[in-house]
């Protein structure tokens, strides 16, 4: 067999709350050296509640994408670029998007069957052969898939592949009027999301086999682990593959329900710029819990990042997609 060949490629996610960069070596579709960026640019302040993005969101995005081109071209790398649920819902998208083009990025809004299907490649790597439910909570919306990776049986089966509009920064804007949360508005949004969720696992197939572990992804469950166990500074290797039990959301849920902004941006472990939202998007992790019956999760570092980064790698080897998408590349 000839030697895999090794490639540099950076992702670009462009989400509800956060942007995102990876920068990796990948050879065989794994990740052999990789290094993150994060800025929370919150690109959904108010697109729940009018439809549209605002231009000075729009602005914190493109001032974030321009530091990551900067990065990806120093690195001399092919570059995919993805816009997820906020995209999908504003009439004005084009706003954004004429924007990174004019940065030289070739954008991509990608439907929520394609954004779980990446999560789920990302993630199913460090679970080969096991049968897991992976669910990517966002800013916008929450994205389910269950299946097995199996690479060395050529297996990849996914079932149930959903994405949800619930994410915390649609909950805060939809129910909560100030934080603390008014008396009624915390258990109104618990409602809202579990009910949701309640109907996504009902309507599953009476035959669906379901899946052991669920393994949860994104800024709200990497937050908890790192306000749980006061992770300052954040260390992500320790909250890779870290558990994180129905109690010990729960008590963060009740932790922080009486704080306003600035007691939870203080609390350790918690990134101010997350201080809003994080109440809510912890409400709609317990909340997806309850519903799929799971009294704990594990949290994965690894996400849509790591499934694009993969893509890619195979897209340059010529090789068909594993998850029948194709990323558009560009470089720089």
């Amino acid at each position: 067999m000839a030697d895999c060949k090794r490639y540099k490629v950076a992702a670009i996610d462009l989400g509800t709350v956060s942007s995102r960069l990876v920068l990796a070596q990948v050879e065989g579709g794994a990740i052999v050296e990789s290094s993150k960026h994060t800025e929370i640019t919150d690109l959904g302040e108010g697109v729940d509640a009018t439809g549209r993005f605002c231009e000075a969101a729009v602005e914190r995005v493109l001032d974030a994408c321009r530091m990551f081109v900067d990065e990806a071209r120093a690195w001399a790398a092919c570059v995919c670029t993805t816009c997820t649920s906020a995209a999908r819902d504003a009439s004005n998208a084009a706003l954004l998007l004429d924007g990174l083009r004019d940065l030289g990025l070739e954008p991509q809004v990608i439907p929520g069957e394609v954004e779980a299907r990446l999560t789920f490649f990302g993630v199913a790597h460090d679970f080969a052969g096991e049968r897991i439910i992976v669910a990517d909570s966002g800013g916008g919306s929450t994205e389910l898939a269950t299946g097995v990776y199996a690479p060395e049986r050529g297996v990849f089966a996914l079932e149930g592949t959903r994405s949800l509009d619930i994410g915390c920064r649609r909950v805060t804007e939809r129910f909560f009027s100030a934080l603390p949360p008014a008396d009624g508005e915390l258990a109104a949004a618990a409602a809202w999301a579990g009910e949701q969720f309640a109907a996504y696992f009902e309507g599953l197939p009476s035959d669906f086999e379901r899946a052991e572990r669920l393994v949860a992804v994104g800024g709200t469950v990497t937050t908890l682990v790192a306000l749980v166990h006061e992770l300052e500074p954040y260390d992500s290797s320790f909250v890779h593959l870290r558990e994180l039990s129905m109690e010990q959301v729960s008590a963060a849920i009740e932790r922080m329900s009486a704080l306003d902004v600035a007691g939870i941006a203080a609390l350790p472990g918690v990134q101010p710029k997350r201080a809003g939202v994080i109440l809510a998007g912890a409400v709609v992790i317990r909340e997806l819990m309850r519903a799929g019956g799971y009294d704990m999760l594990t949290v994965s570092e690894n996400s849509l990042l790591a499934g694009m980064a993969a893509t890619i790698n195979e897209v340059l080897d010529g090789a068909t997609p594993t998850i029948a998408w194709t990323p558009s590349l560009s470089t720089l």
